[in-house]
């Protein structure tokens, strides 16, 4: 039956379990109401199921309003966190592992598998923004490590490892302009992951360490001032009448008439 952990409540209907788990507080209240909720929901169902019959409703939109009655949705099989945390600038880590306050859990046999989603420094940016846009379009791609963790799966296939991840963070001014709206402090970060193996009795936990450089990375958009094209300009003339008057030079030795 796929039980995660001890306790576990779980509506059954037909036989069959309808998930997701009850998740809820453990008084009678509570409890109460929720099967309330799962009665009067299926109570709905079947008086919407007779109504389409009689209306004559096609199957495809049969099918959709079923959807949205279904009960019985996929849970995800582990924790999802989210969320952010202020620290100071200088080393340090955050680490999860597996604890529960309404379950009974071996910690030191969990699987410390995890994807992650999403995992920046600085304020977070907004992609939308017509400003983040036109400064993000002007940088390189090579200073766009902002969040290359994003999408990253780390897989444990035995008990008592986890990953730990070494992150190194560089702050990373974007002057794309001399105009406020044209600048941007952003930060970048390398990581390395490996699995660490513990001892049998000791918790595994997904460790992330950062340490912030000391160093800032400048990124920078020059243009060529008026005086270099006139510059350039001249350059380009002057080489032109020197090379043209080589081969002056050349033709007239060849073409010289010789003196008998």
């Amino acid at each position: 039956e796929k039980v995660m952990a001890f306790p576990t409540l779980r509506w059954y209907q037909n036989g069959e379990a309808v998930s997701p788990d009850y998740k809820m507080d453990r008084t009678v209240q509570a409890l109460t109401g929720f099967a309330r909720r799962k009665l009067e929901m299926d109570t709905k169902y079947k008086e919407w199921e007779q109504k389409a019959k009689e209306d004559g409703t096609n199957e495809e939109e049969r099918e959709k309003k079923r959807a949205l009655f279904q009960q019985n949705r996929p849970e995800h099989p582990a924790c999802q966190v989210s969320g952010h945390l202020m620290v100071n600038r200088v080393p340090g880590n955050f680490h999860i592992e597996a604890k529960s306050k309404n379950h009974n859990l071996n910690s030191a046999m969990t699987n410390l598998t995890h994807i992650v989603n999403h995992l920046s420094f600085g304020e977070p940016l907004d992609q939308q923004s017509r400003r983040t846009k036109r400064i993000l379009k002007q940088v390189p791609e090579e200073h766009r490590q902002f969040n290359p963790m994003d999408g990253q799966s780390y897989f444990t296939k035995d008990f008592h490892q986890a990953y730990h991840h070494y992150i190194k963070v560089v702050s990373t001014h974007l002057n794309m302009g001399s105009s406020s709206a044209n600048q941007m402090l952003t930060y970048q970060f390398l990581e390395q992951s490996q699995i660490v193996f513990y001892e049998v009795n000791n918790v595994p936990e997904a460790r992330f360490s950062y340490d912030l450089s000391p160093m800032s990375v400048v990124v920078e958009k020059e243009g060529r001032k008026w005086y270099d094209y006139l510059t350039s300009l001249c350059a380009i003339i002057g080489g032109t009448f020197t090379t043209l008057g080589l081969i002056d030079a050349i033709l007239y030795k060849v073409f010289k008439p010789k003196k008998l």
